[in-house]
């Protein structure tokens, strides 16, 4: 057994290498990490491709998500039906229409120009304009669950990643014939339900096949793929504005197209395979790898192995055995990994509810809205490229924190530029209280951006492949939870500005203290398997002159 002293500072980890003697002569034993670091190469042309195709799929998850800024969008303008006299003559907005006669007067942009115009979402009816966009958080919360198991077990990343790419174009097609309100809300929830699988085991899949070093920059170019699908959103609706349904007809083509031309190129994960007890087909992925990569030297005699799980002496048994071991090995009754995804899940609580609730908010801001989403959308551009460059030297635990922190400030700065802006000119109010305000909350909405990102590669860091995609569906729920929670402060926020924001900067610091109590994962193995990974950091904290495993 050799010792190799990680570049993190989390003390000497054991290198399970090994050799086997069998009928067929000897056999070199290592782990998935030792051969994508010594064969396959930490981050080469297969790679790089492999990151670049799987992280397309989040294109798809975010217009799923922030479809409803315009297709759920307030009417701008309406005006009184040919030339009569309606009462005001014509106006912005849906408050000034409540008392008019029905039918006397029409929304500028058509009837067809959004769900609230069609369906007539204003006055009386207005809360139902809320419905479907918090179903669709509701059902993406509910769809991690469900996916964040199977990706775990028997369908795998690469087919959850297909089936929720065939189910998401299925039901956008659906939502753009809704005959009305309830069926839309229906069908917004069942959108949110088939896209949940998409961003967990797009992101997992990414990390699962990169060395070590470059696993944060791996998660990163998932989140710039997310960005690039929030920026084409004003693309697409600007031409379908006058009729939202073609704008979900539209956006149903994409995801079936990367299902059908693109995916079935993307190999399945070497981690997931090996854990499911089919070793053979997870080295001939790396071997895949490796021969892109221009690794000539692959010895015939490699085999993988899972340090932490007994083999027997037959090498069909063995994997019989590892497999069923695998199977009854449960996060939540685990107590250090239970713990662990619980201080996970309480952080992406304020995460998500701060990401979200000012992302959901741009509607609010008096400017045109397909301009206010695109910026909205380049200020993440920032923060992927930062979290890029930064995490590759950079503790997790201290960037995550360190954004949190400065996203809570930020929020709470804003409760002054505020104040000031109620005094000055309504043109100043018009843009948000004034400049200073509109500065901080970018530099806020960056960080928390950032944070969101960040916590995605941690909570991927943190647990075992057997578990891997469940934890992250887990910590993918509680950001939708937080997600679905925000839209009720936004509308508080109309009515008192310091409230909402206190509430979201709390939060975010309170989610950045909880990251004291998550061990540090940068340049940290992944492990296989619970028990595996409970084995090794217990010995690397005694190695360390620690106690035990931490938290």
């Amino acid at each position: 057994m050799e010792e190799d002293q990680s570049e993190g500072g989390h003390g000497r980890r054991r290198r399970s290498t090994s050799m086997v003697e069998s009928e067929e002569g000897t056999k070199f034993e290592l782990t998935v990490d030792e051969v994508v670091e010594g064969y396959v190469g930490s981050l080469g042309l297969s790679q790089i491709l492999h990151v670049l195709v799987v992280s397309f799929a989040w294109i798809f998850d975010a217009q799923s998500t922030l479809v409803t800024i315009f297709s759920d969008a307030q009417p701008p303008s309406w005006r009184c039906k040919n030339g009569l006299s309606c009462g005001h003559g014509g106006g912005g907005g849906g408050s000034s229409v409540c008392g008019l006669v029905p039918g006397s007067w029409e929304w500028v942009g058509g009837d067809r120009s959004s769900t609230i115009a069609e369906w007539g979402l204003i006055c009386d009816r207005k809360f139902l304009a809320a419905v479907p966009a918090s179903l669709n958080f509701l059902g993406s919360l509910l769809g991690s669950a469900l996916f964040g198991h199977l990706a775990d077990t028997w369908l795998g990343r690469k087919r959850a990643v297909m089936v929720s790419c065939i189910l998401t174009s299925i039901t956008f097609f659906a939502t753009a014939y809704s005959p009305n309100i309830y069926a839309y809300a229906f069908f917004r929830f069942a959108t949110g339900f088939a896209r949940s699988g998409i961003g967990i085991s797009c992101l997992v899949l990414a990390t699962e096949c990169v060395g070590r070093k470059w696993r944060g920059q791996a998660g990163q170019y998932s989140f710039f793929f997310f960005t690039i699908g929030f920026l084409s959103l004003p693309l697409v609706a600007y031409p379908t504005r006058t009729n939202w349904r073609n704008l979900y007809k539209f956006l149903s083509i994409l995801p079936l197209a990367y299902a059908i031309l693109l995916l079935p190129w993307v190999s399945e994960s070497p981690r997931w395979l090996l854990i499911r007890g089919r070793s053979k087909d997870a080295l001939k992925v790396l071997k895949k790898f490796a021969k892109t990569n221009g690794k000539d030297e692959f010895p015939e005699n490699l085999t993988l192995a899972n340090p932490s799980e007994p083999r027997d002496e037959g090498s069909e048994s063995g994997s019989v055995n590892q497999t069923n071991s695998n199977k009854k090995e449960n996060l939540w009754t685990t107590k250090w990994a239970a713990k662990r995804m619980a201080l996970v899940m309480i952080a992406g609580f304020g995460v998500g509810f701060v990401y979200y609730g000012v992302q959901l908010n741009v509607e609010n801001l008096n400017f045109n809205l397909y301009v206010s989403v695109a910026i909205n959308a380049v200020m993440e551009i920032p923060a992927v490229f930062a979290g890029s460059f930064l995490l590759g030297f950079t503790n997790r635990r201290l960037l995550f924190s360190v954004s949190s922190y400065m996203a809570g400030v930020s929020c709470i700065l804003c409760i002054i530029f505020s104040s000031k802006g109620h005094s000055n000119s309504k043109n100043q109010h018009k843009f948000g209280g004034n400049w200073g305000q509109l500065i901080i909350e970018a530099i806020g909405f960056m960080c928390s951006s950032l944070a969101y990102d960040i916590l995605y590669i941690y909570c991927v860091e943190l647990f075992p492949t057997n578990v891997r995609n469940f934890a992250v569906s887990m910590l993918r729920q509680t950001l939708m939870l937080g997600a679905s929670v925000a839209p009720l402060l936004v509308v508080v926020g109309r009515l008192s500005p310091s409230l909402s924001f206190i509430v979201f900067g709390v939060l975010s610091i309170v989610s950045g203290v909880l990251s004291i109590w998550i061990p540090e994962t940068r340049n940290a193995p992944l492990y296989e398997t619970l028990k595996q990974q409970e084995e090794m950091e217990t010995l690397n904290h005694v190695s360390n002159g620690g106690s035990g495993l931490g938290a």
